[in-house]
């Protein structure tokens, strides 16, 4: 983008410019929490009941609930273009709306196909109310304090496990796993429908220019079809696969270097408190590195984890301690995802730009923990496959410093 672009829409900002009311902040980290707790945590808490029911394979299950993530990914493109059309509250207001349908006919599912279609509804609705839809509402309202607001999302984000896990097996020592799924469904209603409805209603500047919805899809195609960007998103997407197959298969490669599983649960759990650790250190790193050299430090630090975790034999307290620092790795990641598009090339239609951004990242991240075991099968074990992720993640933070002049500080408007 031409230099005199970026300070004209810098000005266009300051003038149109309002923090928005605390109640958008808080009301999408209610949300987050929800939306994450009953329609990603509670699939892996229901599997085991809902296998011995159906009769169903775990793998069968697990495969209609990644194509709901796939779905996912490949709906979010049109779900940033539409929030850049229209604004947050009437896409993620009907998000919820079609999760809470989604919800219910996972719960009604008479037959194998029907899951695996309401399991992409299910997809079709994590589009428009997860991270990704969040991160586009709080960019567009918060700017140049958007880092603040993303990483108080992530972090509140992080606890929706740790409330819906416990919440989805207590439902379960009362009611069946499709009684469970319709309990869950009425949270999700009474929960995320309101607050949507009710907290997303700060002015959405991006449409009420005239002339812009055309330069804005002209200046999404330029970015997209751009070397820097490609580039930019296949290493993202390399690195994504690289630590959440890491992070995911943590156990079993625990257990086969001898640790109990016990142990190694409390790994994996300490790994999870090293991701609250990255985000709240990230937005000091943000304000001390450039976009691309944070991105390399990130991604440098996480594979040098990830290599750690494969070669080292132990102690078992060295190695939990590795496992926190893969976690904080992992952490910083989020962030970086959610900043990346807008950090190079501005806030201009960054829902679309984003949408395409995060597609390939989402749908390697949905085949990590497959893909992550199916790699350790390929090459005989836990050991080497992580240290086959690690260069994959290293050659993603090498290709990033390698073109970062191509996109820093002076492709990087900050505005619309």
């Amino acid at each position: 983008m031409p230099r005199s672009s970026a300070r004209a829409e810098t000005a266009a900002d300051r003038a149109t410019g309002a923090r928005p009311p605390r109640r958008v902040l808080i009301g999408l980290c209610v949300t987050e929490v929800t939306s994450w707790g009953v329609l990603y945590y509670a699939f892996p808490v229901t599997l085991s009941s809902l296998t011995r029911d159906t009769g169903w394979s775990t793998a069968t299950a697990m495969a209609a609930f990644s194509a709901g993530a796939v779905v996912s990914a490949l709906a979010g493109i049109l779900v940033g273009r539409l929030i850049d059309a229209h604004g947050p509250r009437p896409v993620m207001t009907t998000g919820s709306i079609v999760g809470v349908a989604a919800v219910v006919a996972i719960a009604a599912a008479p037959s194998l196909p029907l899951f695996f279609a309401a399991w992409v509804l299910a997809g079709l609705a994590q589009s428009a109310v997860l991270y990704q839809p969040a991160f586009t509402a709080l960019t567009g309202w918060y700017g140049p304090d958007r880092v603040r607001a993303l990483t108080a999302v992530t972090l509140a984000g992080g606890f929706a496990s740790t409330v819906f896990a416990p919440l989805t097996a207590l439902l379960l020592d009362h009611l069946t796993w499709r009684g469970t799924y319709l309990a869950l469904a009425v949270i999700l209603a009474v929960v995320t429908v309101p607050l949507h409805v009710l907290c997303l209603t700060p002015p959405w500047r991006q449409r009420r220019t005239r002339g812009v919805p055309y330069e804005r899809d002209a200046h999404a195609r330029a970015v997209v079809r751009s070397g820097p960007f490609v580039v930019l998103t296949a290493a993202m997407t390399f690195a994504a696969f690289g630590s959440y197959s890491a992070t995911v298969n943590l156990v079993p490669l625990l257990t086969s270097d001898g640790m109990g599983t016990h142990l190694a649960a409390v790994a994996l759990g300490l790994c999870g408190a090293g991701q609250v650790l990255g985000r709240l250190g990230y937005p000091r790193l943000a304000a001390r590195a450039a976009p691309s050299g944070r991105a390399t430090v990130i991604l440098t630090a996480g594979a040098a984890t990830i290599v750690v975790l494969g070669v080292l034999p132990g102690p078992a307290t060295a190695l939990i301690a590795v496992a926190v620092l893969a976690g904080a790795a992992r952490g910083m990641f989020t962030l970086l995802q959610a900043t990346t598009v807008a950090d190079h090339w501005g806030t201009r239609a960054f829902g679309h730009i984003n949408g395409v951004f995060t597609a390939p990242i989402t749908v390697a991240i949905a085949l990590a923990p497959g893909g992550g075991a199916l790699l350790a099968r390929l090459t005989g074990g836990y050991p080497v496959s992580y240290c086959v992720l690690a260069a994959l993640t290293f050659a993603a933070a090498a290709a990033i410093r390698r073109t970062g002049s191509s996109y820093d500080p002076a492709h990087r408007p900050p505005s619309r």
